[in-house]
């Protein structure tokens, strides 16, 4: 370490310290800064040492260290209380407070200590003049923490009433304390609304609103409010996740996963935090992170995990169910010390009420993906109703009556019941023996069914059977299916040639009334599949005769079917099946309106025929053809019908594209907040269906871009985040990564992440460096640059900007290069190299040479107003640098020569925006008032009044929508100062 050789270098070091992540080596470097600082033999010195030391020691793992450096400090204190300085004096009895609660914190120090360092702070806070506020509020923690809620009320009651003084708490970290009582004794919604003004922004600090996020998970999902939790989890934990001091507030966020379905996230949770399991220099935030590992390993022991490998205590590998019962162990033992401590077991029973917590959701979507999930859980749908049982052989006729009642109307189960059925014969042949030949041929037939592209034996076999048992019909139609299954299996010429012989001889079975309709019609239909298959497996353009072929045999099958479909439900199957290829040949060959309407009725035949999870790839179809005719109403009414349709016997995946489609149309109808949810519908059904990360990572992509919309920036980071790894080129294009990371970097520069939201601007930036058109590249560069300056890394964020600019001008947009020239002089302007000023004012000229050269090529008046009021923007950017500039000149008449040049490219921007009009009456206005400041600065007090007249003059008859009032009203009241200082009545 280097070292610190003067008072100003070491007050250097402890502010470069406390910009350092929380924790050990932060902690280390603050004790090597306070060895240094005793060389400097300075009493100050020690004292800011000590204070700092005792400061990263609070917001550590290694609270129980902050008790030495501060009773060193206050014994110097009560020896020459000189030694401090205003601040440090303010500081020592800052921190009695932080002494107070890290007692609490401390099982074994004895609660008589506690009570006598609370008078012993009730005392010295009076001997100060301090207000008692800061006192009761610790007692009331006393309290609290005993479970005396007659005394914590009192003292609550007493912390309210008391005046707020520069010892009280701020403002957001009294309301969530003041919140959490509330939670504690079960008022909610009271907690929330104390909690309001945090949770809202209008009072923050570095710990805030971190907790009260935290806290509000549990009140909120209380309260039936999930989707609040949902947004407070993942805005809050973003905040807390580098925090080390804050294990209790991250316990907050594992319990919320465990109680919502979500043991992945929260396992991912623990993972993270390794040092979470042992770090005792904090019992009670230790207690409470344990109390909910606890919860979470007893909610995966009843799921069936209690195998499960998980995160846990370093040393050894860990089962759910060997952690579950460690994490209890080890919260119940620090519980036993607290109460031992304190004289009762209230301590030990909110652990315990902790850890048996019931879950309150089964299952909240979060819209981030877990890696870590646990093995899946067998499907909860509900089975068929077939008996489990199937060795008892009585059940056999009544399985097999029931798979025939649900064959025979197309319920989404017959072909379970049918194996229900395949299996108890096997199960117990003497009775199988007893099945006739057609009801070993339904066997069959079904198990072919099944099978898909693999049943074509059994289909012939089923053909056999049934022919054996008289039904030539079913047998030709069964052999029609095995038919369509070789076509499945991409042998459409060998499936057509079989089907052929097959329609020739249904036909004329039927004609000589040797078959019924349904067996007819079977046969047509599969005829009518496999010509569709040809039709869906031609490249490029379909041949018309194909398409023909195709249409003429699905319209064979509606011929045949109408006026018999009300009566049979298989026919109403088959007549909405033929419309539905009608539909499909419609919209490929071009009529998309023709398309939409048959699939609609399509549709309308199975909703009709009583089996609408039929209609739901039609109505998504429907939809599809309806947004492409720009009917997005319709559209959006075609997939709501689909998923109502559709109900619990849509799969994970198609209802996870269904809700993904729906937010897509409500997202293009500006309903951004609902589009939202649809998109978070479809990433947790994605993730159910666990067919690989595509769409779930698309849905997250889409979700994220949807919050981005509203605004939601922390909410949207952690899901953009969550899918950016699994959104890749090869499956969602190079433009759907870059639009990522575009987003991406937006939210990381709204929260204030400069480098991580350069760093995602200039990633997207180097992939669309090799697109053809470089528009997007040039606004990347631009972003980065932005980016990179906010993040102080000027000369990153220069290079950045030259290659914007460069950009820019190929392109031939002379905004974009304009600002980026003026963003550049403003980066030189802040460099330590003393040719800043210099190189800065010549970065400026070129802007405004660009945009003049611009503004006289330019052909449309529209494009050359602009460019106008864009000079006028520089000129008024020259202005203020200019005077930025001069102000740092030593010399006074060099400061005079800035201010005058400022002032004149202050006047040039006035005019500029005059020539523009009332468009740019706001700018020209703030361009005067920015030129009268530079005139009292000049000590021309008649020109400044005479720019403060002309601005009140300007809005004097002003007629100004509710947008524009507050601009108006802040222009006039400068106006009004300005005018007061030039006259000689206020001061600048």
């Amino acid at each position: 370490m280097t070292g610190i050789g003067d008072f100003d270098s070491l007050r250097r070091a402890m502010a470069e310290n406390s910009e350092e992540p929380e924790g050990p080596a932060r902690n280390a470097r603050a004790e090597q800064l306070l060895a240094e600082a005793e060389k400097l033999n300075i009493p100050l010195a020690v004292i800011e040492a000590l204070a700092h030391q005792l400061k990263v020691y609070n917001y550590s793992s290694e609270k129980a260290k902050m008790f030495v450096p501060f009773a060193r400090l206050l014994r110097m204190w009560d020896e020459r209380p000189e030694d401090f300085d205003e601040y440090e004096a303010h500081s020592l009895h800052w921190v009695f407070k932080w002494m107070t609660s890290g007692m609490l914190d401390q099982p074994h120090i004895p609660l008589a200590s506690i009570e006598k360092w609370l008078g012993e702070m009730e005392h010295r806070y009076r001997l100060a003049g301090y207000s008692e506020r800061a006192v009761r509020s610790a007692e009331f923690s006393v309290a609290a923490h005993l479970g005396d809620v007659e005394r914590a009320e009192r003292a609550y009651s007493g912390w309210l009433a008391a005046d707020r003084d520069s010892m009280a708490d701020c403002h957001a970290c009294e309301l969530h304390r003041q919140g959490w009582w509330q939670s504690e004794r079960g008022r909610y919604a009271e907690a929330l609304q104390l909690w309001r003004p945090v949770l809202e922004g209008e009072f923050t600090c570095a710990h805030e609103p971190h907790s009260v996020l935290a806290s509000s998970l549990v009140p909120l999902l209380r309260l039936g409010r999930a989707d609040d939790a949902r947004a407070h989890h993942l805005r809050g934990f973003r905040l807390v996740r580098a925090m080390e001091s804050m294990r209790g507030a991250y316990a907050d966020h594992v319990e919320f996963c465990a109680l919502t379905g979500n043991e992945a996230r929260a396992l991912e949770l623990l993972a993270e935090r390794p040092a979470y399991f042992t770090d005792d220099g904090n019992p009670r935030s230790r207690l409470d992170f344990m109390a909910v590992v606890a919860l979470l390993m007893d909610r995966l022991c009843a799921l069936g995990l209690a195998g499960q490998q998980v995160p846990g205590p370093a040393g050894r590998a860990w089962t759910a169910g060997e952690l579950a019962g460690h994490a209890r162990e080890v919260a119940l033992k620090l519980a036993a010390r607290f109460d031992e401590r304190n004289g009762n077991a209230y301590v030990s029973e909110r652990a315990r009420a902790r850890m048996d917590q019931a879950a309150l959701a089964e299952r909240l979507p979060l819209g981030v993906r877990s890696v870590r999930t646990p093995a899946r859980l067998p499907d909860r749908q509900p089975a068929a109703h077939v008996p489990d049982d199937t060795s008892v052989a009585p059940g056999l006729p009544a399985l097999l009556a029931e798979a025939r009642r649900l064959s025979e109307t197309l319920r989404p189960k017959a072909m379970e019941a049918w194996a229900a059925v395949a299996r108890a014969a096997e199960a117990d042949e003497a009775r199988g023996a007893l099945l006739t030949a057609y009801d070993r041929a339904e066997i069959a037939d079904h198990e072919a069914m099944a099978r898909g592209p693999e049943g074509a034996e059994l289909f012939e076999r089923a053909a056999g059977l049934y022919a054996e048992a008289g039904d030539a019909g079913e047998a030709l139609a069964a052999r029609a299916r095995g038919a369509y299954v070789r076509a499945l299996a991409g042998d459409v010429d060998g499936a057509l040639e079989a089907v052929a012989g097959l329609y020739d001889r249904i036909l004329a079975l039927y004609a000589d009334e040797g078959t019924g309709v349904r067996q007819t019609a079977s046969v047509l239909m599969s005829r009518a599949r496999i010509l569709m298959r040809r039709v869906h497996e031609a490249e490029g353009e379909v041949a018309a005769a194909d398409a023909g072929a195709a249409e003429a045999a699905a319209r064979e099958v509606l011929a045949l079917v109408d006026g018999r479909a009300g009566e049979d439900v298989r026919l109403a199957a088959r007549r909405a099946e033929s419309l539905a290829m009608l539909a499909e040949l419609a919209a490929r060959g071009g009529d998309v309106r023709a398309g939409a309407e048959l699939f609609a009725s399509a549709a309308d035949g199975f909703a009709g025929a009583g089996l609408p999870w039929f209609a739901v790839e039609y109505e998504a179809r429907l939809a599809q053809l309806a947004h492409h005719l720009g009917d997005l109403a319709g559209a959006e009414r075609a997939l709501r019908a689909a998923l109502e349709h559709g109900g619990e016997h849509l799969e994970p995946v198609g209802r996870a594209q269904l809700h993904l489609q729906l937010g897509e149309v409500v997202g293009h109808l500006g309903r951004d907040e609902e589009a939202a949810g649809h998109a978070l519908e479809a990433a947790h059904w994605a993730d159910e269906a666990g067919e690989g990360p595509a769409l779930g990572a698309w849905a997250r992509h889409q979700l994220g871009g949807f919050l981005v919309r509203q605004g939601r920036w922390a909410e949207a980071a952690e899901v953009l985040e969550s899918a950016l790894p699994e959104v890749t080129a090869e499956t969602h294009g190079d433009g759907a990564v870059v639009q990522t990371l575009w987003w991406l970097g937006d939210c990381l520069s709204e929260l204030g992440e400069h480098r991580e939201a350069a760093d995602r601007r200039l990633r997207a930036a180097e992939i669309a460096r090799h697109w053809p058109e470089q528009q997007d590249h040039a606004t990347l560069a631009h972003l980065a640059a932005e980016s990179l300056g906010q993040a102080g890394l000027p000369e990153e964020a220069d290079r950045a900007y030259a290659r914007a600019g460069e950009l820019w001008s190929a392109l031939g947009n002379p905004y974009g290069l304009v600002r980026s020239l003026r963003a550049r002089a403003w980066l030189a302007l802040r460099t330590d190299d003393g040719d800043g000023p210099s190189a800065a004012r010549a970065l400026m000229t070129s802007a405004v040479e660009a945009c003049t050269a611009a503004r006289e090529a330019a052909e449309d008046d529209e494009d050359r107003q602009r460019l106008t009021a864009e000079l006028g923007h520089t000129h008024r950017q020259f202005a203020d640098l200019l005077a930025r500039a001069g102000a740092e000149d030593p010399d006074e008449d060099a400061v005079r020569a800035a201010l005058t040049e400022a002032l004149g490219q202050a006047r040039t921007a006035v005019e500029v925006f005059a020539s523009v009009g009332e468009p740019a009456l706001h700018s020209r206005t703030g361009a005067q008032l920015a030129a009268g400041w530079l005139e009292t600065d000049l000590g021309r007090p008649a020109e400044a009044a005479a720019h403060a007249r002309a601005v009140l003059a300007a809005y004097a008859d002003a007629e100004t929508g509710d947008a524009e009032e507050e601009p108006v009203r802040a222009r006039r009241a400068e106006a009004e100062q300005l005018l007061r200082v030039a006259e000689g009545g206020g001061e600048d």
